[in-house]
This record gives C-alpha cells, structure tokens and sequence, in this order.
C-alpha cells in the first residue's frame, strides 16, 4: 500500500487492508510515517453487512495498537475472518459486502439509565470479568431498554444484578460505494 491509501476514508482502509489480506493471506504493510490523521490512537470497530444483514463485526474498545491505521487494519481483518458468529468472509464475497469503521472518543461512566441515549451514546455494562458493548445508532435498537438488555446479554449479566454503567460517542464512517 502507497501512501496515497491511507489518505482515504477509514472505511476505504478498511477494504483495501481486507482484499490485500484476501488476496495475499497477510496483513500489507503500512508506511512510516502515517499521514497525521491516523498517527492517534482509539478504539475502532469494523463492521461488515451483506444485503443489509451483518455479516461480521469486531473491534476494541480502548486503542489495543499502536495508532489508528493499525486498529483499522487488525479490526478490518479480524471482522471478516476471526468473527465466531459468522463463516470466514471468502475473496469472492468481498464486492458483495459494505463496510463501515466506528471511531470510538472517550468513555464516561453513567449513573443512571437516563443519561443514556441508543441513538446518541454506546454503551458498556460491566461487573466483575464480564463486560459487554454495544455500539449506538443500530437498526432495531430504539430505546435504552432495548439497548440495555441487548449489553447484559452479550456480557452474560442478569438484568437484576447491578453493573457498571459506561457510554461513549462514536464517529461512524459509512463506506462511501457508487
């Protein structure tokens, strides 16, 4: 990959890093220096849809590489291959999927339920080892409720038991496909 690539919007990244690992069975080379865009570190989440279903989604919470082309790249890959719920995504599958890269900003802990807001804020709930996330503005995911159970869930955490509360703001960036 040239510089040029990286220059790109996330998403873009995200496609180009997952068909040269498709094609070549590694992850490519990023070059050094980065453009100053991707020099910062966050989590990154990288979902992938075919015909509007999901078709794999991974990602990390707080930054887990060195800076954000890293944590577009790894998620990219991870999503598409190293996803459980979901068959390994084949090199011919490739032009039939949409991809989009969440950049997560800070986390706050909440206190109450109605500091949360599904379309606005992603959560995290968490007690003891057991966590689960949940990204915001889903389709199907319209109230806190629903946002809720769907974390409590995922983290295997009782809807009675009290847990730790968490939400963040994400900068979601939809691939832009003609």
């Amino acid at each position: 990959m040239t510089d040029h690539h990286l220059k790109l919007h996330p998403a873009e990244l995200a496609r180009k890093v997952l068909n040269y690992y498709l094609t070549n069975g590694r992850m490519p080379e990023l070059p050094d220096p980065l453009p100053p865009e991707y020099e910062t570190r966050a989590g990154v989440f990288v979902s992938l849809k075919k015909a509007g279903e999901l078709r794999g989604c991974i990602g990390t919470f707080e930054p887990a590489r060195d800076n954000l082309a890293e944590e577009i790249a790894v998620n990219a890959v991870s999503a598409a291959v190293r996803d459980p719920r979901f068959p390994p995504v084949s090199k011919t599958e490739l032009p039939d999927l949409d991809l989009s890269v969440d950049i997560l900003g800070p986390v706050e802990k909440v206190e109450s339920k109605e500091d949360l807001d599904p379309r606005q804020y992603g959560i995290m709930v968490h007690k003891g080892s057991r966590s689960g996330l949940l990204l915001p503005d889903l389709e199907g995911v319209d109230t806190v409720e629903q946002q809720l159970d769907i974390a409590f869930r995922k983290a295997g955490i009782a809807q009675h038991e009290k847990a730790e509360l968490y939400r963040f703001k994400v900068t979601r960036y939809p691939e832009q496909r003609n």
